[in-house]
């Protein structure tokens, strides 16, 4: 399910950018380690359904025997082996390596993030983009958290953005790191070109960022969840791809340093 940018090619030329990876020493996000349930949903990519797949370190590299490429957000993961596809009434349960913490000191808020394979439309001969995605096909999704895969704590649907939106993933970020969510519109990014996009993210490799203090129950009553290891997805309407999810690490963590080995990066690591 190969997803067309207007900006085709920039591939093998954008990989080392990926060598300026945000991420302390010694320091990682935490990934989805276990595949808990899976139920595809109707309407969803054809092809698209192994669920392990939503494993591991996010894309940073598509390799395509044809068009091999470095994910940014302009030429996201589309191989089967990079994403699972949902569609409506479709939903994907995941378990994380790691407790993932409810910290207000985490930037934004924001406690993990899911990344999609959702894009931005450019302009092929400006290499800039309006700010509006292709790919970002689901209209409803619901996200819900637990810390035992026993009781569900459904995030509020009217905090809880659409996952598979905004922000397209780039390789060359820090998973687990957020951007700033008020930037989620067409506006923050009309006009800008793949190195300007970079600047709005800040070091973040995009993705949709979630908050714990937005759990509730069944009653839709905030609830205090203090940290959780199950994350489960839903579509509701629509339809939507997954290449992974991170936790945020804690905020002391967080530092530079140069990677080096393009090759490591460019090989999607599997649990």
């Amino acid at each position: 399910m190969r997803k067309y940018s207007s900006r085709f090619g920039m591939g093998i030329g954008s990989l080392a950018a990926i060598c300026a990876v945000a991420i302390s020493p010694g320091v990682r996000a935490q990934y989805a380690t276990a595949v808990i349930s899976y139920n595809a949903g109707t309407g969803g990519a054809s092809g698209y359904n192994q669920p392990a797949s939503a494993l591991g370190l996010p894309s940073t590299f598509t390799n395509d025997p044809n068009f091999p490429s470095a994910v940014d957000p302009y030429d996201p993961p589309y191989l089967a082996e990079q994403i699972v596809s949902l569609g409506a009434g479709g939903s994907l349960t995941l378990q994380l390596g790691g407790s993932v913490g409810n910290d207000a000191a985490h930037p934004f808020g924001v406690d993990f993030i899911v990344y999609g394979n959702a894009g931005f439309i450019s302009d092929f001969n400006t290499g800039k983009t309006d700010g509006t995605l292709f790919g970002a096909d689901a209209t409803s999704t619901r996200v819900s958290v637990s810390a035992d895969n026993v009781t569900y704590f459904t995030l509020d649907p009217n905090l809880a953005p659409i996952f598979d939106s905004y922000f397209p993933t780039d390789g060359a970020g820090a998973f687990g790191k957020a951007v700033n969510p008020a930037l989620a519109n067409a506006g923050s990014f009309n006009g800008l070109t793949l190195d300007q996009i970079r600047a709005q993210y800040a070091g973040s490799a995009g993705g949709t960022g979630y908050d714990l203090s937005w759990a509730r129950d069944a009653g839709g009553n905030p609830v205090a969840v203090d940290s959780i290891n199950y994350i489960r997805l839903e579509v509701l309407s629509g339809k939507a791809e997954i290449d992974g999810i991170a936790a945020v690490p804690e905020p002391s963590t967080w530092g530079l340093f140069g990677v080096g080995m393009i090759g490591v990066l460019a090989r999607r690591r599997r649990a």
